[in-house]
Protein backbone atom coordinates (compact mmCIF):
# COMPACT_ATOMS: atom_id res chain seq x y z
CA UNK A 1 0.00 0.00 0.00
CA UNK A 2 0.95 3.31 -0.88
CA UNK A 3 2.06 5.73 2.27
CA UNK A 4 1.21 9.52 2.26
CA UNK A 5 4.10 11.50 1.11
CA UNK A 6 3.95 15.51 1.03
CA UNK A 7 1.32 17.50 1.37
CA UNK A 8 1.13 20.78 -0.31
CA UNK A 9 -1.15 23.15 1.59
CA UNK A 10 -2.17 25.76 -1.56
CA UNK A 11 -3.01 23.23 -3.59
CA UNK A 12 -5.05 22.13 -1.36
CA UNK A 13 -6.57 25.08 -0.32
CA UNK A 14 -6.75 25.83 -3.65
CA UNK A 15 -8.87 22.94 -4.47
CA UNK A 16 -11.03 23.32 -1.27
CA UNK A 17 -12.12 26.74 -2.37
CA UNK A 18 -12.75 25.74 -5.96
CA UNK A 19 -13.77 23.65 -5.32
CA UNK A 20 -23.62 26.24 4.16
CA UNK A 21 -50.89 27.86 15.74
CA UNK A 22 -57.11 30.80 19.51
CA UNK A 23 -59.87 30.56 21.81
CA UNK A 24 -62.20 32.88 22.98
CA UNK A 25 -64.64 33.57 25.78
CA UNK A 26 -66.78 36.00 24.24
CA UNK A 27 -70.06 34.94 24.85
CA UNK A 28 -69.67 34.57 29.16
CA UNK A 29 -68.53 38.35 29.49
CA UNK A 30 -71.66 39.13 26.33
CA UNK A 31 -74.41 37.54 28.89
CA UNK A 32 -72.71 39.41 32.30
CA UNK A 33 -73.96 43.08 30.62
CA UNK A 34 -77.41 44.78 31.97
CA UNK A 35 -78.65 45.83 28.18
CA UNK A 36 -78.52 44.79 24.64
CA UNK A 37 -76.41 47.47 23.34
CA UNK A 38 -73.80 47.20 26.12
CA UNK A 39 -73.60 43.64 25.59
CA UNK A 40 -73.10 44.00 22.09
CA UNK A 41 -70.37 46.54 22.92
CA UNK A 42 -68.66 43.78 25.21
CA UNK A 43 -68.67 41.04 22.65
CA UNK A 44 -67.43 43.10 20.10
CA UNK A 45 -64.79 44.10 22.31
CA UNK A 46 -64.28 40.91 23.99
CA UNK A 47 -64.14 39.20 19.99
CA UNK A 48 -61.49 41.83 19.20
CA UNK A 49 -59.44 41.37 22.32
CA UNK A 50 -59.36 37.60 21.44
CA UNK A 51 -59.01 37.39 17.62
CA UNK A 52 -55.84 39.80 18.65
CA UNK A 53 -54.81 37.44 21.29
CA UNK A 54 -55.31 34.09 18.43
CA UNK A 55 -52.97 35.85 15.90
CA UNK A 56 -50.36 37.20 18.90
CA UNK A 57 -50.28 33.62 19.39
CA UNK A 58 -50.06 32.71 15.81
CA UNK A 59 -47.41 34.95 15.34
CA UNK A 60 -45.50 33.65 18.22
CA UNK A 61 -45.57 30.42 17.26
CA UNK A 62 -44.82 31.00 13.60
CA UNK A 63 -41.08 30.50 12.68
CA UNK A 64 -39.16 33.51 11.86
CA UNK A 65 -36.57 32.03 10.34
CA UNK A 66 -33.76 34.20 8.36
CA UNK A 67 -31.64 31.89 6.61
CA UNK A 68 -28.71 33.27 4.61
CA UNK A 69 -27.29 29.81 2.85
CA UNK A 70 -23.43 30.77 1.60
CA UNK A 71 -22.91 27.41 -0.62
CA UNK A 72 -25.14 25.98 -3.99
CA UNK A 73 -24.90 22.01 -1.53
CA UNK A 74 -26.62 23.74 1.43
CA UNK A 75 -28.88 25.57 -0.96
CA UNK A 76 -30.04 22.58 -2.19
CA UNK A 77 -30.23 20.55 0.84
CA UNK A 78 -32.80 23.36 2.10
CA UNK A 79 -34.71 23.27 -0.68
CA UNK A 80 -35.51 19.59 -0.13
CA UNK A 81 -36.29 20.58 3.14
CA UNK A 82 -38.35 22.75 1.93
CA UNK A 83 -36.90 25.94 3.52
CA UNK A 84 -37.23 29.31 2.56
CA UNK A 85 -33.64 31.54 2.72
CA UNK A 86 -33.53 35.20 1.79
CA UNK A 87 -29.68 34.80 1.15
CA UNK A 88 -28.17 32.71 -1.63
CA UNK A 89 -24.33 32.12 -2.82
CA UNK A 90 -23.78 33.63 -6.33
CA UNK A 91 -22.97 31.04 -8.66
CA UNK A 92 -22.98 30.48 -12.50
CA UNK A 93 -24.87 27.19 -11.12
CA UNK A 94 -28.97 26.86 -11.65
CA UNK A 95 -30.41 27.46 -8.05
CA UNK A 96 -33.83 26.24 -7.34
CA UNK A 97 -36.83 27.80 -8.23
CA UNK A 98 -37.80 28.59 -4.90
CA UNK A 99 -35.07 30.89 -4.29
CA UNK A 100 -35.68 33.25 -7.35
CA UNK A 101 -36.30 36.28 -5.11
CA UNK A 102 -33.51 35.69 -2.25
CA UNK A 103 -30.46 37.77 -2.23
CA UNK A 104 -27.12 36.79 -4.02
CA UNK A 105 -24.67 37.12 -1.09
CA UNK A 106 -21.81 36.69 -2.90
CA UNK A 107 -19.47 33.58 -3.72
CA UNK A 108 -19.13 30.75 -1.10
CA UNK A 109 -15.29 31.47 -0.36
CA UNK A 110 -15.51 35.40 0.18
CA UNK A 111 -19.50 36.30 0.62
CA UNK A 112 -20.41 40.01 0.72
CA UNK A 113 -19.77 40.57 4.91
CA UNK A 114 -22.01 43.59 4.74
CA UNK A 115 -24.47 41.91 2.61
CA UNK A 116 -25.40 39.28 4.75
CA UNK A 117 -25.43 41.31 7.95
CA UNK A 118 -28.11 43.71 6.24
CA UNK A 119 -30.64 40.80 5.73
CA UNK A 120 -30.43 40.53 9.10
CA UNK A 121 -30.31 36.70 9.04
CA UNK A 122 -30.83 34.51 11.93
CA UNK A 123 -28.93 31.54 10.31
CA UNK A 124 -26.14 31.85 8.27
CA UNK A 125 -24.46 28.38 6.82
CA UNK A 126 -21.51 27.73 5.40
CA UNK A 127 -19.36 24.68 5.52
CA UNK A 128 -16.72 23.04 7.32
CA UNK A 129 -13.78 22.95 4.55
CA UNK A 130 -14.28 27.36 4.07
CA UNK A 131 -14.25 27.66 7.80
CA UNK A 132 -10.81 28.62 8.44
CA UNK A 133 -11.18 31.40 5.65
CA UNK A 134 -14.38 32.77 6.86
CA UNK A 135 -14.72 32.48 10.76
CA UNK A 136 -13.07 35.62 11.61
CA UNK A 137 -14.35 37.55 8.79
CA UNK A 138 -18.22 36.93 9.93
CA UNK A 139 -16.64 37.97 13.49
CA UNK A 140 -15.07 41.04 12.01
CA UNK A 141 -19.12 41.90 11.57
CA UNK A 142 -20.80 40.16 14.90
CA UNK A 143 -22.10 37.61 12.31
CA UNK A 144 -22.13 34.07 14.49
CA UNK A 145 -21.73 31.38 10.96
CA UNK A 146 -22.70 27.73 11.41
CA UNK A 147 -20.39 24.99 9.48
CA UNK A 148 -22.09 22.44 8.41
CA UNK A 149 -19.65 18.96 7.57
CA UNK A 150 -20.51 17.28 4.24
CA UNK A 151 -16.70 15.93 3.93
CA UNK A 152 -18.40 12.20 4.14
CA UNK A 153 -21.97 10.91 3.13
CA UNK A 154 -22.39 9.95 6.64
CA UNK A 155 -21.24 13.95 7.64
CA UNK A 156 -23.75 14.95 5.35
CA UNK A 157 -26.90 12.89 6.77
CA UNK A 158 -26.26 13.65 10.31
CA UNK A 159 -25.77 17.85 9.17
CA UNK A 160 -29.62 16.95 7.42
CA UNK A 161 -30.72 15.45 10.58
CA UNK A 162 -29.74 18.51 12.53
CA UNK A 163 -30.99 20.93 10.18
CA UNK A 164 -34.85 19.24 10.52
CA UNK A 165 -34.33 19.43 13.92
CA UNK A 166 -33.52 22.89 13.87
CA UNK A 167 -36.42 24.24 11.57
CA UNK A 168 -39.06 21.58 12.13
CA UNK A 169 -38.39 19.44 9.02
CA UNK A 170 -37.92 16.04 10.70
CA UNK A 171 -40.01 14.03 8.31
CA UNK A 172 -38.34 15.87 5.36
CA UNK A 173 -34.80 14.98 6.67
CA UNK A 174 -35.48 11.13 7.53
CA UNK A 175 -37.14 10.84 4.00
CA UNK A 176 -33.75 12.40 2.55
CA UNK A 177 -31.82 10.25 4.80
CA UNK A 178 -33.69 7.45 4.04
CA UNK A 179 -33.21 7.49 0.43
CA UNK A 180 -29.09 7.62 0.82
CA UNK A 181 -29.71 4.67 3.07
CA UNK A 182 -31.54 2.62 0.49
CA UNK A 183 -29.58 3.59 -2.27
CA UNK A 184 -26.14 1.82 -0.82
CA UNK A 185 -28.19 -1.04 0.39
CA UNK A 186 -29.53 -1.76 -3.08
CA UNK A 187 -26.39 -1.24 -4.61
CA UNK A 188 -24.37 -3.40 -2.34
CA UNK A 189 -27.30 -6.20 -2.86
CA UNK A 190 -26.49 -5.87 -6.76
CA UNK A 191 -22.46 -6.61 -6.61
CA UNK A 192 -22.82 -8.91 -3.78
CA UNK A 193 -19.86 -11.26 -4.49
CA UNK A 194 -18.39 -9.18 -6.91
CA UNK A 195 -14.26 -8.60 -5.73
CA UNK A 196 -14.08 -5.03 -4.05
CA UNK A 197 -11.30 -3.37 -6.50
CA UNK A 198 -8.40 -1.52 -5.87
CA UNK A 199 -9.22 2.44 -6.31
CA UNK A 200 -6.66 5.64 -6.74
CA UNK A 201 -8.83 8.81 -6.88
CA UNK A 202 -6.99 11.62 -8.71
CA UNK A 203 -8.11 15.39 -7.35
CA UNK A 204 -6.86 17.88 -10.22
CA UNK A 205 -7.36 21.76 -10.81
CA UNK A 206 -5.87 23.33 -13.39
CA UNK A 207 -2.14 22.98 -13.52
CA UNK A 208 -1.79 20.55 -10.74
CA UNK A 209 -3.12 17.28 -9.44
CA UNK A 210 -3.46 15.78 -5.47
CA UNK A 211 -4.37 12.69 -4.27
CA UNK A 212 -7.72 11.75 -2.80
CA UNK A 213 -7.87 9.39 0.45
CA UNK A 214 -10.59 8.08 2.01
CA UNK A 215 -11.13 11.21 4.06
CA UNK A 216 -12.21 13.20 1.12
CA UNK A 217 -15.67 13.12 0.10
CA UNK A 218 -15.24 11.32 -3.27
CA UNK A 219 -13.17 8.49 -1.06
CA UNK A 220 -15.71 8.11 1.06
CA UNK A 221 -18.10 7.24 -1.72
CA UNK A 222 -15.53 4.66 -3.11
CA UNK A 223 -15.66 3.26 0.68
CA UNK A 224 -19.60 3.03 1.65
CA UNK A 225 -19.57 0.94 -1.90
CA UNK A 226 -16.93 -1.49 -0.74
CA UNK A 227 -13.66 -0.03 -3.13
CA UNK A 228 -10.58 -0.36 -1.02
CA UNK A 229 -8.34 3.14 -1.84
CA UNK A 230 -4.56 2.48 -2.06
CA UNK A 231 -3.53 5.50 -0.22
CA UNK A 232 -3.67 4.12 3.35
CA UNK A 233 -1.80 5.76 6.75
CA UNK A 234 -3.56 9.35 6.02
CA UNK A 235 -5.58 11.51 8.44
CA UNK A 236 -6.34 14.07 5.86
CA UNK A 237 -8.85 14.12 2.65
CA UNK A 238 -5.67 15.09 -0.24
CA UNK A 239 -2.23 14.01 -0.12
CA UNK A 240 1.05 14.94 -2.46
CA UNK A 241 2.56 11.51 -4.49
CA UNK A 242 4.85 10.79 -7.31
CA UNK A 243 3.65 8.16 -9.96
CA UNK A 244 6.27 5.68 -8.46
CA UNK A 245 4.91 5.39 -5.71
CA UNK A 246 1.28 5.09 -6.88
CA UNK A 247 2.34 2.58 -8.84
CA UNK A 248 3.39 0.15 -6.00
CA UNK A 249 -0.33 0.19 -5.25
CA UNK A 250 -1.12 -0.84 -8.96
CA UNK A 251 -4.89 0.34 -8.56
CA UNK A 252 -7.87 -1.43 -10.20
CA UNK A 253 -9.32 2.02 -11.08
CA UNK A 254 -8.50 5.53 -11.35
CA UNK A 255 -10.65 7.66 -11.08
CA UNK A 256 -10.09 11.39 -12.00
CA UNK A 257 -12.09 14.15 -10.64
CA UNK A 258 -11.43 17.73 -12.07
CA UNK A 259 -12.54 20.95 -10.41
CA UNK A 260 -12.47 24.38 -11.38
CA UNK A 261 -12.22 24.58 -15.18
CA UNK A 262 -13.29 20.88 -15.61
CA UNK A 263 -12.92 20.65 -19.62
CA UNK A 264 -9.30 22.51 -19.06
CA UNK A 265 -7.84 19.71 -16.17
CA UNK A 266 -9.36 16.93 -18.24
CA UNK A 267 -6.47 17.71 -20.87
CA UNK A 268 -4.10 18.32 -18.29
CA UNK A 269 -4.65 14.38 -16.90
CA UNK A 270 -4.99 12.94 -20.53
CA UNK A 271 -1.46 15.10 -21.36
CA UNK A 272 -0.27 13.52 -18.04
CA UNK A 273 -1.37 9.96 -19.06
CA UNK A 274 0.54 10.62 -22.29
CA UNK A 275 3.69 11.91 -21.68
CA UNK A 276 4.40 10.18 -18.50
CA UNK A 277 5.70 7.17 -19.35
CA UNK A 278 4.66 5.18 -16.26
CA UNK A 279 1.15 5.45 -16.39
CA UNK A 280 0.92 3.07 -19.29
CA UNK A 281 2.21 0.24 -16.59
CA UNK A 282 -0.71 0.38 -14.58
CA UNK A 283 -2.96 -2.11 -14.48
CA UNK A 284 -6.03 1.05 -14.44
CA UNK A 285 -4.58 1.66 -17.76
CA UNK A 286 -3.36 -1.27 -19.05
CA UNK A 287 -7.49 -2.62 -18.45
CA UNK A 288 -9.25 0.75 -19.93
CA UNK A 289 -10.78 1.28 -16.02
CA UNK A 290 -9.70 4.99 -16.11
CA UNK A 291 -13.09 7.07 -15.13
CA UNK A 292 -13.36 10.97 -15.71
CA UNK A 293 -15.77 11.85 -12.70
CA UNK A 294 -18.56 15.11 -13.51
CA UNK A 295 -18.05 17.28 -11.27
CA UNK A 296 -21.59 18.47 -10.65
CA UNK A 297 -21.77 15.02 -8.97
CA UNK A 298 -18.78 14.82 -7.40
CA UNK A 299 -17.33 17.48 -5.42
CA UNK A 300 -14.90 18.47 -2.44
CA UNK A 301 -17.57 18.09 0.02
CA UNK A 302 -21.45 16.19 -0.57
CA UNK A 303 -24.24 17.52 -1.92
CA UNK A 304 -28.02 16.95 -2.75
CA UNK A 305 -27.02 14.79 -5.74
CA UNK A 306 -25.60 11.99 -3.30
CA UNK A 307 -27.76 9.21 -4.54
CA UNK A 308 -26.75 9.83 -8.56
CA UNK A 309 -22.89 9.85 -7.55
CA UNK A 310 -23.14 6.44 -5.89
CA UNK A 311 -24.48 5.23 -9.15
CA UNK A 312 -22.03 6.38 -11.41
CA UNK A 313 -19.81 5.41 -8.80
CA UNK A 314 -21.20 1.82 -8.96
CA UNK A 315 -20.82 1.25 -12.11
CA UNK A 316 -17.44 2.49 -12.21
CA UNK A 317 -16.31 -0.02 -9.82
CA UNK A 318 -18.17 -2.56 -10.72
CA UNK A 319 -18.85 -3.33 -14.48
CA UNK A 320 -20.87 -6.63 -13.97
CA UNK A 321 -23.06 -4.72 -11.45
CA UNK A 322 -26.81 -6.45 -11.81
CA UNK A 323 -28.65 -2.78 -11.77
Amino acid sequence: MVRQRITFASSLLLILLLLAGCGSNGTSSSSAQPSNNNGASSTNQSVTASTEQGLDEEQAEAPQHRIVSTTVAITEVLDALELDVVGVPTTVKELPERYEEAVEVGNPMSPDMELVKSLKPTHVLSVTTLEYDLEKLFERVNIDASYLDFTSLDAMKEEIRKLGEMFDRQSQAEALIASYDEKISNIKAEVDGQPAPTVLILMGIPGSYLVATENSYIGDLVKQLGGNNIVTDSTVEFVASNTEYLHQGNPDVILRAAHGMPDEVIEMFDEEFRSNDIWKHFNAVKNGRVYDLPEDFFGTTGNLAADEALDIMADFLYPDRKG
